[in-house]
């Protein structure tokens, strides 16, 4: 059997400016843990790159897909079909020498071809000089796309250097409102046999589409930058043809580039994850080469981990690389930072995330003065509550813009003066069809009603709001009660301009995660305040908790009202550690394999940009052919996991101001 081909290709040369050496780890699943899965169906869920592609077809009609199987017969078909006078081409496959790609769409006339890459990033096509930079260059955020748009012309270029070639890049505008209902419908995205692909609908044509909402931007200039002026990569500062030999060359010969290594490994997914511990790590082979570091060095901590800090490529460099080797000065310490009395600041936080030093000699800190201030401004009945929404590339409704916000869920838990606490309501809206916005803020407003101070967790639910907020506004047709609406959103909410304070509402909701930085830090936590590590770190050091909650008291009566358990010990054990709550319910999706969901927790290096698994489990029920069974299933797991949400706020929340250890 002929060993498969090695070729440079897009997605292989995107790896390699992250980091040369990756290209080594890349494509090796059986040897080297990737946290980041290539075939992610609910990353594809979550971004719409799969539908977006399609949906530029449909912009494009009347062009015929490169379906063969192997790379030689690919380039075959694509050549053929370039030998017409015009022609369009989806998945065109273009081969020089070790290097080789797939062109999303290319359309052929005469001796000029349209090389056009379509990608599922946002922008604003009213906004002048989106592509550069204050100073002139060209944006960090949009290089990538376009440096992914230079190879592919590089490569076309080389294959058919007589060809004229513009380069265009088509992307979701978020000036575009969409003029179809059930845009996003058509494009059913399908998961079997490990591998995702999407069912376009048999009414999908390129008049049922309505008008653009993806916008063809000629990137001709930026192109002609980056295949003229040197790339930089980690260890590489060289022009555009002497990298890309040097990077096939290193790829198809399966050698391994050394990289110099820095801050930029923060995000490298060739780490182990909890299911792939048999697995070796490319992240930890490159430290060990470059600074000798053993696996007992980088369990304990090293400065890649160091929370929430800018200075990590400045301590690299001067050789500072372990927890044990970091000082407080390296930290940029005050001398008031001695003081741990008022409160946490990021210093402080990352010292005992570090040193493991905790004042006093506790096993935690928690300062129960400021939580005892914060909380003598606080009204009963306190009211948690957690929103799911979704922002994806192709608007679900009619009038909306690709990447607006859906409120489709929330859960509320009420916490009155004497401390009993019951689930009050719930929200689900996932009809296929139904824009829920409206009636989101008005069960909202029925459900924390006007009295008593509203609890979030992170920012999301004031943004949240405040773009519902925008949309009425702009609404030309707005609901009767729009006045009523406006007035609640307006009472919770807080707004910015410029980083300052522009209005705060009479009853603005209070973030509890901006509280738990400042009062709160536990090492099993290290130094995330995420709530899903919040939550097991409080369970752990805990008594009233541990008392409270290992009794099947949840969803009992008596007990605590739930809408969604029945019994429920939450507070169970395994190996002497306490399990994770979240580690107790089913996953969203039954199909979906673990290591993909674990992409999905709320870890500070790898969630999910677009919201995470509520957000593709909206997706997916947006399909009216969903099986009733697998709906259903969904929509159980959605209502459990928010649920579970606000009572965390709610356990947090009574570990700090209850418990008296």
């Amino acid at each position: 059997m002929r060993p498969m081909p090695r070729y440079l290709t897009k997605s292989r040369f995107k790896t390699a400016v992250e980091c040369p050496t990756k290209l080594f780890y890349t494509g090796k699943a059986r040897e080297y843990a990737n946290a980041m899965s290539e075939d992610s169906f609910l990353q594809s869920l979550a971004e719409g790159g799969f539908q977006v592609g399609e949906l530029a077809k449909l912009m494009y009609p009347g062009g015929v897909e490169i379906t063969a199987d192997t790379h030689e017969t690919q380039v075959q078909e694509t050549n053929q079909y370039l030998q017409q006078e015009n022609v369009t081409l989806y998945e065109a496959a273009i081969r020089h020498e070790d290097l080789f790609i797939r062109v999303d769409v290319i359309r052929k006339q005469g001796n000029r071809i349209e090389l056009i890459e379509v990608k599922a990033k946002s922008f604003d096509s009213t906004e002048e000089n989106g592509f550069r930079g204050a100073r002139g260059g060209i944006n960090s955020g949009m290089l990538p796309y376009l440096q992914d748009v230079a190879f592919q012309t590089y490569v076309f270029k080389l294959a058919f250097p007589e060809v004229q070639v513009d380069s265009f890049l088509l992307m979701a505008d978020k000036s575009k409102a969409c003029s179809v209902e059930g845009l996003n419908q058509f494009f059913k995205i399908t998961h079997a046999n490990g591998r995702s692909g999407i069912e376009v609908s048999s009414s999908a044509n390129s008049n049922s589409i309505g008008d653009p909402i993806l916008t063809a931007v000629n990137v001709n200039e930026y192109v002609h930058e980056i295949l003229t002026l040197p790339i930089e990569a980690p260890g590489v500062v060289s022009f555009f043809p002497d990298v890309v030999k040097r990077w096939s060359d290193a790829y198809v010969g399966d050698k391994k580039i050394d990289s110099p290594v820095g801050a930029h490994c923060v995000r490298c997914e060739f780490r182990n994850t909890p299911t792939q511990q048999s697995l070796k790590s490319g992240l930890f082979e490159c430290w060990q080469r470059a600074k000798g570091l053993s696996a007992q060095d980088f369990n304990d901590g090293m400065v890649l981990d160091v929370w929430s800090f800018r200075g990590k490529e400045r301590l690299i460099q001067e050789g500072t690389l372990k927890f044990s080797d970091i000082e407080k000065s390296d930290l940029g310490w005050q001398n008031e930072d001695d003081d741990f009395s008022h409160g946490l600041n990021s210093r402080q936080r990352q010292w005992m995330q570090v040193s493991k030093f905790i004042p006093e000699g506790r096993d935690f800190y928690l300062n129960k003065e400021l939580i005892d201030a914060a909380a003598s401004q606080w009204q009963y009945p306190l009211h948690f509550i957690d929103f799911e929404t979704s922002r994806v590339a192709i608007p679900f409704f009619k009038s909306q813009n690709p990447y607006s916000n859906i409120a489709f869920q929330f859960s509320h838990h009420e916490m009155h003066a004497d401390g009993a606490v019951e689930h009050k309501n719930q929200f689900l809206s996932v009809t296929p069809g139904v824009k829920p916005n409206y009636e989101f803020v008005r069960e909202l407003k029925n459900a924390v009603g006007d009295v008593g101070t509203v609890f979030m967790w992170s920012p999301h639910e004031n943004t949240t709001l405040n773009a519902i907020l925008d949309e009425l506004n702009e609404d030309a047709n707005p609901p009767g009660d729009a006045g009523e609406l406006r007035e609640f959103i307006l009472s919770l909410t807080r707004k910015k301009d410029g980083g300052k304070a522009a209005r705060e509402g009479s009853r603005a909701m209070v973030d509890l995660c901006e509280l738990s930085k400042s009062v709160f830090f536990h090492p099993l936590t290290k130094g995330s305040n995420s709530i899903k590590k919040v939550l097991p770190a409080i369970m752990t050091c805990s008594d009233y908790i541990k008392k409270k909650y290992s009794t099947p008291i949840y969803g009992a009566n008596p007990g605590m009202t739930s809408l969604n358990f029945s019994s429920q010990i939450w507070w169970q054990t395994v190996d002497g550690k306490v399990v994770d709550p979240y580690k107790l319910l089913p996953p969203v999706f039954n199909d979906v394999p673990e290591s993909e969901l674990e992409q999905i927790e709320s870890d500070d290096e790898f969630e999910i940009s677009q919201g995470g698994a509520a957000s593709t489990a909206y997706a997916r029920l947006q399909f009216e052919d969903l099986p009733d069974k697998e709906r259903s299933y969904i929509k159980d797991a959605l209502l459990r996991y928010c649920e579970l949400d606000t009572l965390a706020m709610v356990m947090i929340f009574e570990g700090w101001k209850i418990d008296k250890s």
